[in-house]
């Protein structure tokens, strides 16, 4: 049991690491009064929001709570007693906690960064690109420690991997509900003030004129902020569930633990080493960063692997899926940055008008998803070759450890994403409060920057939740056979294809249901917009005093997502169970299988395609094809606000959905196993 107890260590000096810089960036200083009075209308909008949402996640969490407390693992009419029942209640509902806490700790720390990487920009590049990161680190060191340090913790309580599985489920559930609302939110708000304020009045994108503005830099923080720290918190911590289940059956737990404490060891070292000059790429610094941080890794593995005699066929695996991970961070990269050549030549359609950049957009997200899936299907077939020597049981290990190697940076990850949203929002401030064109171009490159980190990002969390999830579907496999019970997923069987079948569908459906959605949100959002321009006296034309209904927009936003984030996630979950008490064990097996293949492939179509239409605007905003004003911008506009739901609200939901169905299918194989229509 010697590393669950390093982990923990290691996870208290994460978070020593992350009170550090939190110290650090409250210290520096604000550029003026407006400056603070606008950053805290953002601050005191997102945390309304999130006080709303978790109290309706609350009434969900209850009922989730009172099931398993009568379900899981045992029913308890079947007379095995209930003490399992309420350890794996305590350990669901230390999993909500825990990933409520990860979206507070980022609204928190983002809320205060954006004002000092803003002020900082006064200065030049290097203060305020320093400002912004070490923000965005507080949540990547808080969030990875915490993840780590509650599955050893509990792990060295219980001893019970499928306690691991429900805390997993706990922190999927409230993750999938946080990233959906706070999706929501934040490009209800953005689609309206790019419609109505760019595209219809012809003003720049942070104008304060807008009542959307503060909106929009609010949902910045409930949705890639909190929602993306409690979204990879969720695979964080579903990918150690899945790798114990399976470890514990081969007596391999502490190698997990092992592996994950040195991969955020390897993550404080490298947010430690960040550092950027005043002439230097912000996009450079960051990859340089992760990078930096995969290295050190792999040296700290390799020797511990070394030194405890570890077979370095496992350790071989780990690295796999480090490097499945760099390779959909590249394919990211690739199709997103705005000095890649698909981002110019959307760009370049633009100028033929906004079919055209649909189109032109949509096919290169398709393209996208090729390497990426290409890669974790190769690093799952690879680790599981190279594992299977090993033993029995070892081959769905290898693709277990492959998903922890490819978290194992997850902190400098994190750090990263939290980033893109902190500087985006600085962006806006700067604009809000006038602080001059040369702290605006220092703000446009820290964004766009930003913007590919984001598409990184969403593209890594993806990746690792289609390794983890694959793994998922071994423990699925290894906890039916703990009912005496196995089976294989033959495709010629109609009742696996029945499962299939519907678990691919699933993700489409799930994704229509959010855009939807957004759709109707924003849409009145917009009718809003539309009606104080009309009404306030002197608000089109910007005179001094006259000032927008802000909290109308907030309003609008924040009914809208608390409305919306429940259908979606709860059909899933309802429609799992529904499949698994017809067709049993071989259907949700199958039903897993559809899941996961569709959910991977929309998942990147989206976030890849909604980063490029992105970064395609900021390459004409930045004096390509037009510039502002132009045509091909106005187009590149309605490109955007297309991937704006693409990107922040669908895409990045299904991997938490996909890990969520994992999940469910795993704790109720029991009653799958006794009460299914077809056996």
């Amino acid at each position: 049991m010697l590393w669950p107890i390093l982990a923990i260590i290691i996870s208290l000096l994460a978070l020593a690491t992350a009170a550090y810089f939190y110290r650090w960036v409250f210290a520096l200083p604000s550029a003026n009064a407006r400056m603070e009075s606008v950053g805290l209308l953002i601050r005191q909008g997102a945390f309304t929001f999130i006080k709303r949402e978790y109290k309706t996640l609350l009434i969900f969490c209850g009922t989730v709570s009172l099931i398993i407390l009568l379900l899981f693992p045992n029913p308890v009419w079947l007379g095995k007693g209930i003490g399992t029942n309420v350890m794996m209640l305590c350990s669901y509902l230390l999993g909500t906690v825990l990933s409520a806490l990860a979206g507070v700790v980022g609204i928190s720390i983002a809320t205060v960064a954006n004002v000092k990487a803003a002020s900082a920009a006064r200065k030049g590049l290097a203060p305020a690109f320093m400002a912004g990161f070490r923000g965005g680190a507080v949540m990547g060191m808080a969030v990875v420690a915490a993840s780590l340090m509650g599955a050893a913790a509990l792990y060295l309580l219980t001893s019970n991997e499928m306690a691991l599985m429900s805390f997993s489920f706990g922190a999927s559930s409230l993750a999938l509900f946080a990233k959906a609302g706070g999706g929501i939110f934040t490009k209800t708000a953005d689609i309206a003030a790019d419609l109505a304020g760019k595209v219809e009045l012809g003003i720049p994108e942070d104008d304060p004129r807008n009542p959307a503005v503060i909106a929009d830099n609010v949902g910045d923080n409930v949705g890639d902020v909190a929602g993306m720290g409690a979204d990879l918190f969720d695979s964080n911590v579903a990918s150690f569930a899945a790798a114990i289940v399976i470890a514990a059956a081969l007596g391999k737990v502490e190698i997990v633990f092992c592996f994950g404490a040195l991969g955020l060891l390897a993550s404080i070292l490298g947010v430690l080493t960040a550092r950027i000059q005043d002439h230097g790429d912000p996009g450079k610094a960051l990859n340089r960063g992760t990078y930096v941080t995969c290295g050190l890794f792999l040296v700290l593995t390799l020797a511990t692997s070394l030194l405890c005699g570890y077979s370095l066929r496992i350790w071989g695996a780990a690295a796999l899926g480090m490097i499945a991970g760099i390779v959909i961070g590249l394919t990211s990269d690739f199709f997103t940055g705005d000095d890649k050549k698909p981002v110019a030549k959307v760009a370049k359609a633009c100028e033929s008008g906004a079919a055209f950049t649909i189109l032109s957009g949509f096919s290169y997200g398709l393209w996208s998803s090729l390497p990426s899936m290409a890669g974790i299907g190769l690093s799952a077939l690879f680790s599981y070759r190279l594992c299977a020597p090993l033993g029995e049981g070892y081959a769905m290990f290898g693709i277990a450890i492959a998903a922890i190697g490819m978290l194992s940076v997850v902190g400098m990850i994190i750090s990263n994403d939290a980033y893109g949203p902190i500087v985006d929002n600085a962006r806006g401030l700067a604009e809000m409060c006038d602080l001059g064109d040369e702290v605006l171009d220092i703000t446009d490159k820290l964004d766009s920057a930003g913007n590919t980190s984001k598409a990184i990002t969403k593209g890594f969390a993806i990746g690792a939740a289609g390794l983890t999830v694959i793994a998922l579907l071994g423990a699925f496999m290894e906890t039916v056979a703990g009912f005496g019970v196995t089976f294989t997923l033959n495709l010629m069987d109609p009742i696996v294809l029945f499962g299939m079948l519907t678990g691919a569908a699933v993700p489409a459906v799930f994704s229509a249901m959010l855009i939807l959605g957004v759709n109707r949100n924003a849409q009145t959002m917009v009718a809003e917009i539309h009606r104080q321009f009309k009404t306030i006296p002197g608000l089109r034309e910007g005179k001094e005093g006259v000032k927008p209904e802000y909290g109308r927009c907030i309003d609008i936003a924040a009914k809208g997502a608390i409305h919306e984030l429940i259908p979606a996630g709860v059909m899933a979950i309802l429609l799992t169970l529904c499949v698994g008490l017809i067709g049993g064990v071989k259907a949700v097996g199958g039903y897993l299988a559809g899941n996961i293949v569709s959910g991977l492939l929309l998942a990147l179509l989206m976030s890849n395609a909604g980063g490029l239409w992105d970064n395609a605007k900021k390459y004409i905003e930045s004096g390509h094809c037009g510039g502002k004003g132009s045509e091909a911008h106005k187009a590149a506009v309605i490109g955007d606000t297309v991937g704006d739901p693409f990107k922040d609200t669908a895409g990045p939901s299904i991997n938490t959905q996909i890990t969520v169905v994992s999940l469910v299918s795993s704790l109720a194989a029991g009653l799958f196993v006794l009460y299914s229509l077809i056996h």
